[in-house]
């Protein structure tokens, strides 16, 4: 958005909300000055760099998240930190697997962005989970979903590498949904999330708090039936991003803002073994649209505040 383009629109949202429509363009114009400086910024590392057998992606999972809850998983030990290379989705997609070829591993993933910044030739097998088990009424893609389809991938393809991308602790929460939860837009286009409600305080930093914290135990006791029905020396589990809860004034993961709470993503490495107890349930519903080939991804990316 060019500075003539800034003014424009703000001119529209004074005169249709007054003082809040300032604010919010004041806003847009900060996070716009933080991504000039992400642009000439060099930070993160592939976690390529990095030794795992299996990678369990908690999307949008902070340190600090992770390290409350941590005493409550015999598989959570030692909550260390990485340093992301990106501070969305797609950009953490495209730093990690873009450039690389990934033919060594089997990636699993319930992030829709996969759609447009990851390549299926270049994988094993890339099984984008999202496509048909997308639950509407939810907003995301429930966690067993995501665990069945990476046993089933690790036990009839025995991949060197195994990515395992869950779409939780992102909102929305499945066990604490939060009111007003779903996404919607305002007349000039914006999203009115979880995030933007935290920010003008609709809701309180200890509510969304609780929330995304039982959001992690939601997605943490799937993980934990996942390692114990695939077998791995090292696992780890990390995120692709953080979340901001008003760190240098900034809320949720805008894109290409480089501030700590967006970078830096836990780090925990445990094991895994197949005990052989869990059948997964692979049965897949009908498609939503009625080809049966290109899911709604704009909608669900807008649904998870991404677009």
């Amino acid at each position: 958005m060019t500075l003539h383009d800034w003014l424009v629109e703000t001119g529209e949202r004074v005169r249709a909300e007054g003082w809040s429509g300032a604010e919010k363009s004041a806003y847009e114009f900060y996070k716009g000055l933080l991504r000039r400086v992400g642009e000439r910024t060099d930070y993160g590392e592939s976690v390529y760099d990095r030794e795992w057998d299996v990678l369990v992606v908690l999307d949008g999972c902070r340190v600090d998240l992770m390290r409350e809850v941590a005493d409550e998983y015999a598989f959570v030990g030692r909550v260390g930190r990485f340093e992301s290379a990106g501070t969305r989705s797609d950009e953490w997609m495209r730093a990690n697997f873009g450039d690389r070829d990934c033919s060594d591993t089997v990636h699993v993933t319930a992030n829709p962005n996969s759609a447009d910044h990851l390549d299926a030739d270049e994988f094993a097998l890339l099984d984008e989970v999202w496509r048909d088990a997308w639950d509407d009424d939810r907003g995301t893609v429930p966690a067993r979903a995501v665990t069945d389809r990476a046993v089933a991938a690790a036990r009839d393809r025995d991949p060197e590498r195994l990515v395992v991308h869950y779409m939780q602790p992102h909102f929305p929460s499945l066990p604490d949904p939060l009111p007003g939860g779903a996404m919607s837009r305002d007349e000039f286009g914006d999203r009115v999330g979880v995030w933007e409600r935290l920010r003008r305080g609709d809701l309180s930093g200890d509510r969304v708090w609780r929330s995304f914290r039982a959001n992690l135990r939601y997605v943490l006791d799937d993980v934990a039936l996942l390692l114990d029905s695939v077998d791995a020396d090292r696992v780890v589990l990390t995120a692709d991003h953080g979340n901001a809860f008003g760190e240098w004034g900034v809320y949720g993961h805008p894109d290409r803002v480089p501030i700590r709470a967006l970078r830096e993503v836990p780090w925990v490495v445990t094991s895994a073994r197949d005990t052989g107890d869990h059948d997964p349930d692979l049965a897949r519903p009908a498609p939503a649209n009625a080809d049966g080939a290109d899911v709604s991804v704009s909608e669900r990316l807008d649904a998870l505040g991404y677009t």
